[in-house]
């Protein structure tokens, strides 16, 4: 039996401390962890560390205030979009403590560490931010019938000062977005957060001119549209990485068809990908190779190239002669084969 294990890379976000040691009983074992992940996390940690304290502090002052003022004014639009930027601070908070808790080494009990975790929290911030939308909803409805006078002036300030707020948010995320997927995606929410207010600006003038107060409530159902319509994608995709689904963006029958074709693999069985995290994906395989064990060069190689072509930073290779029937567990219990050979 022939065990490898291979050290991560300290040097970027993800720090990781993994030092796997498994016991397989199967002919050849060799595992190719490698730190790398898709989802590169270059630049200065922190300064972006110090853009996302900076935003989330900002944003929440923010989100109060505007609370605050949609209560004074009367104009649900004003609460709904106090409830678009409280999604955003949530999710840079997410995306703040993901990182943070992605530096925890593993435990004997932890073996991943708590990256996890962040799976998580992504589900728990949908929810709410679904429930707080309906909420929302449910009242602006209400007011579309019978609308009521709105203080437009103070709609038109305190939205006004939402684009600042988010304006200068986005650029403090502008340098690192080009390279960071939490940071571009930052980027994008606080800049997505200073169009909606522009939108509620235009809101409080035309209803100062005209007296249009349906406006107000017709705004806040938008504004209800545009957070459920990124929240439920966002609840789907959490669900479905707590269920260890296949991360979106990697296609198993590619992955398959990937590994089948490298040198001297005649068969790819008990293939497992699964998100470890938000942002990191795993890996485990057995490949028969019926001219025997290769160089370890080649479980390094193959795990590169899982790493470049499909962003799977955690590969565990089990390779084998194929000398015995092997089935699946798994695919056993379900009693059928998924149509390749186990």
């Amino acid at each position: 039996m022939s065990h490898r294990h291979d050290h991560h890379d300290h040097s970027h976000a993800h720090d990781h401390a993994h030092d796997h040691a498994h016991d397989h009983a199967p002919k050849h074992d060799s595992h190719g962890h490698h730190g790398h992940h898709g989802h590169h996390h270059h630049g200065d940690p922190t300064r972006q560390k110090r853009a996302f304290s900076i935003a989330i502090v900002l944003n929440t002052g923010f989100v109060l205030i505007e609370f605050a003022y949609g209560l004074i004014a009367n104009s649900t639009a004003l609460i709904a979009d106090a409830g678009h930027n409280l999604s955003d601070v949530l999710g840079l908070a997410l995306a703040l403590g993901a990182s943070l808790l992605a530096k925890r080494a593993p435990s004997e009990r932890f073996t991943y560490g708590l990256r996890s975790s962040s799976i998580l929290a992504a589900m728990a911030n949908a929810m709410l931010l679904l429930i707080a939308c309906g909420g929302v909803a449910w009242e602006a409805l209400q007011r579309i019938s019978a609308p009521q006078p709105v203080a437009g002036s103070i709609v038109m300030w305190v939205a006004a000062a939402g684009i600042l707020v988010n304006g200068f948010s986005a650029w403090l995320f502008l340098s690192g977005a080009k390279e960071d997927l939490n940071v571009r995606a930052a980027y994008m929410h606080m800049a997505a957060d200073a169009a909606v207010s522009l939108g509620v600006v235009i809101t409080g003038a035309l209803m100062m001119a005209t007296g249009w107060y349906w406006l107000d409530p017709v705004v806040s159902v938008v504004i209800v549209a545009v957070i459920v319509w990124g929240t439920w994608g966002l609840l789907r995709e959490a669900v479905r990485l707590s269920l260890s689904a296949v991360p979106a963006g990697i296609e198993l029958a590619e992955v398959r068809k990937f590994l089948s074709e490298q040198p001297g693999v005649a068969d790819v069985h008990d293939l497992h990908v699964w998100g470890m995290s938000t942002t990191e994906s795993a890996l485990t395989a057995h490949l028969v190779l019926p001219d025997g064990h290769p160089e370890d060069a080649f479980v390094e190689t193959v795990a590169e190239r899982l790493k470049a072509r499909f962003g799977i930073g955690h590969s565990t290779l089990q390779l084998e002669r194929g000398g015995t029937a092997h089935v699946c567990p798994l695919h056993a219990d379900a009693g059928h084969a998924r149509g390749h050979q186990h």
